[in-house]
């Protein structure tokens, strides 16, 4: 298990450029908790960079992340990885979200993604001077990224125990130590 290896299966399942940047910003993210926490940090990021590996052939709830997890299965990817990748769509699998890599890998799923889309829309495009009050004001605007339920980006910060604003900023700087990688250095 090797993070080499997780990239090609990703890329192998993966074509399109904003996925590939989802995986790379929620990986960015869960790093950074596994810093945080003193967590694994390669064993959490290869999961993060795995967590929708299968999404874009089999974007079907109930197939994603189960083909995902039967394909890990036969590559012999640890139980607890597939295990948190599957807790990530828990209302599908009915797998709990319990230990602190799934938490974590939840609270960072919608919350990268939707950072990816306020920073995109600053005048700079770039995450390098995006603030939390700036993510926290689009949240309350329904029309912006209207596909992210704003009730599980408030769910992943109480899973971790941390207040939302703390939580987002967390994450903002984990996704700028990889601006470049994300497309998300802007004009800055």
């Amino acid at each position: 298990m090797n993070r080499d290896d997780a990239w090609a299966l990703l890329t192998e399942y993966t074509k399109s450029d904003s996925l590939l940047k989802h995986a790379l910003a929620v990986e960015a993210a869960v790093r950074g908790y596994a810093r945080k926490f003193g967590e694994d940090e390669e064993g959490w990021g290869i999961t993060a960079l795995l967590h929708d590996f299968d999404y874009e052939r089999w974007p079907t709830l109930g197939d994603h992340p189960n083909k995902g997890a039967e394909i890990m299965r036969a590559k012999g990817y640890p139980e607890w990885m597939i295990r948190a990748i599957l807790s990530h769509a828990t209302e599908i699998t009915g797998v709990a979200r319990d230990g602190l890599l799934e938490k974590t890998l939840f609270a960072c799923d919608e919350l990268a993604g939707f950072i990816t889309a306020a920073s995109l829309v600053r005048p700079s495009k770039s995450v390098l001077d995006l603030e939390a009050s700036s993510v926290k004001k689009r949240m309350k605007d329904k029309a912006f990224a209207r596909g992210v339920k704003r009730e599980d980006l408030t769910a992943g910060a109480e899973l971790l125990g941390l207040p939302l604003e703390e939580h987002i900023t967390n994450v903002i700087n984990f996704m700028r130590e990889r601006a470049d990688a994300l497309g998300l250095k802007g004009a800055l």
